[in-house]
């Protein structure tokens, strides 16, 4: 073999070589169309975040199980209720915090607005408490984009404050809701706020009531269903929207007990679309705060209900998206599981029963209610007496029924324990460990009414805490692609920042 022979094969081998390359290359690009790699033309104007505080995967499996129930849909055919469990990119993400497997709303919080890990309680601040992170929303108002926050429950908590607010400690409400004021944020809407007035604050120099601080900063503050919903775009105009009527930690009401003329977490998203819809875009973060408060009493109706309540805010954004599917991003995930919450329970084995859960008529916090009541009209109060009211709001009964709900002697002895301990004053109780297993820090007798229920429907809980379950995200529209996957909630934050940059 020449030489001449050996450099004309070497040509050829060299061209082939990178005619192949470049095919290759070429196909690698089209099958990842939408990347920020191969792509740099698709980028979002309009994001949109929503963060299902306490939401994994029992929480939204839970909802379309009820669904399917409630529809005569038979295993496998019960529907997917859930609009963004229909969303074409799917991901799994680890909820960490810097020093727990089992991390809080802060921690969570501030991973998914800054891409940081920090410790359980500190709000967009590292692990020392001195440096501050700059979040997601703020990054979009520099970059000229309007910003909302929406939340069902205060304003001040955990989840929302991690987008406008650096504090060393989640429990500082007053110079949350300062901050708040001062962030130039576009709309806030949702919840009130859990110290206006700075009583638990140490704060020497206080502006004085968060509203009025607010108001002096530029913000129209409207707190009633009409002022809210009758709410107009207004060229530079900052808007806070507050619910009517607080309910529970100055939160909405949750949605089982919300009546249809009273504001829904919909409408807070519906109303903030309206308000910051302009040529710039927008970034809006909206929580469902109440789906976590409902898994930490164990509630699993209240917990479904307010599932489809953040479901119906989810939707709103997904027909603006249908508008503008050239320009807009939704992001849905959730910050942390809460409660242990398991689809299924040893006293049903391999079945499960959703459809019993829809006797239940109210939350625990408005049987709370009832049962206080009931107490202070007599104290005297006798077990019959209230399982009664137990009977007409959740179904339990001691007869013979149709729907599966009579209770065994067990399940009887078990409401009378936890009766007698809701009728001994707070203070007198005998607060010991099994006291704690059994009810947590809730009312004893609401806790063990909603536990039978749920057990009889085929639902377990854990803890009245949270857990280090991984928890789902699902995204459409532009840029989504990036979102496929399992990986850390850091990176969440680290993917929106790329496509807004």
């Amino acid at each position: 073999m020449n030489k001449k022979f050996l450099l004309c094969l070497l040509v050829l081998l060299t061209v082939t070589t990178a005619t192949f390359a470049n095919a290759n290359k070429e196909k690698s690009g089209s099958e990842s169309k939408g990347d920020l790699a191969s792509s740099q033309m698709e980028l979002p104007k309009y994001v949109f975040v929503f963060i299902g505080d306490g939401m994994a995967l029992p929480q939204v499996g839970s909802a379309e199980i009820y669904e399917g129930a409630m529809k005569g849909g038979e295993y496998p055919d019960a529907p997917r209720a859930l609009s963004f469990t229909k969303f074409p990119v799917q991901g799994i993400v680890t909820t960490h915090d810097s020093s727990s497997f089992i991390p809080d709303s802060a921690s969570t919080g501030t991973s998914i607005a800054t891409g940081h890990k920090t410790l359980a309680g500190v709000i967009s601040m590292d692990e020392k408490k001195e440096v501050s992170y700059k979040s997601i929303a703020k990054i979009a108002k520099d970059k000229g984009m309007k910003v909302g926050v929406v939340t069902s429950v205060s304003i001040d908590h955990a989840t929302p404050a991690v987008f406008y607010a650096n504090v060393p400690s989640r429990g500082m409400y007053y110079e949350i809701g300062m901050q708040l004021a001062e962030s130039g944020f576009d709309y806030f809407g949702g919840g009130s706020l859990a110290d206006p007035e700075g009583k638990k604050s140490k704060l020497e120099n206080k502006p004085g009531n968060i509203f009025d601080y607010a108001k002096k900063n530029g913000y129209k503050v409207v707190n009633t269903y009409a002022d809210v919903m009758g709410l107009k775009p207004v060229e530079g105009q900052k808007v806070w929207a507050v619910t009517e009527a607080p309910a529970d930690g100055q939160a909405l009401l949750y949605e089982i007990d919300r009546k249809e003329n009273q504001l829904s977490l919909a409408d807070f998203t519906q109303k903030g679309i309206e308000l910051l819809d302009n040529d710039n875009g927008f970034f809006m973060a909206i929580e469902g705060g109440k789906i976590d408060w409902a898994c930490h009493a164990n509630d699993a109706m209240a917990a479904i209900q307010d599932v489809f309540a953040f479901n119906d805010a989810v939707q709103k954004a997904i027909d603006f998206a249908n508008k503008h599917p050239e320009d807009t991003l939704i992001v849905v995930t959730g910050d942390h599981e809460t409660g242990g919450m398991t689809i299924g329970f040893s006293g049903t084995k391999y079945d499960s029963f959703f459809e019993k859960l829809q006797y239940q008529k109210m939350s625990y916090v408005k049987f709370d209610e009832v049962l206080k009541s009931e107490l202070s009209k007599n104290p005297e109060l006798t077990f019959d007496e209230i399982f009664n009211l137990t009977e007409a709001n959740f179904g339990l009964t001691k007869n013979e029924s149709s729907n599966g709900l009579q209770l065994s002697a067990y399940e009887l002895e078990q409401l009378e324990e936890a009766f007698m301990q809701s009728k001994t004053p707070k203070d007198s109780r005998n607060k010991n460990e099994e006291y704690y297993i059994s009810y947590g820090s809730y009312e004893p007798y609401t806790v063990k009414v909603t536990h039978i229920l749920n057990q009889k429907a085929g639902i377990g809980w854990t803890t009245y805490s949270h857990t280090g379950t991984p928890v789902p995200v699902y995204a459409y529209g532009v840029g989504s692609s990036n979102f496929n996957g399992y990986y850390d909630n850091t990176e969440i934050n680290k993917k929106l920042v790329e496509l807004i940059n």
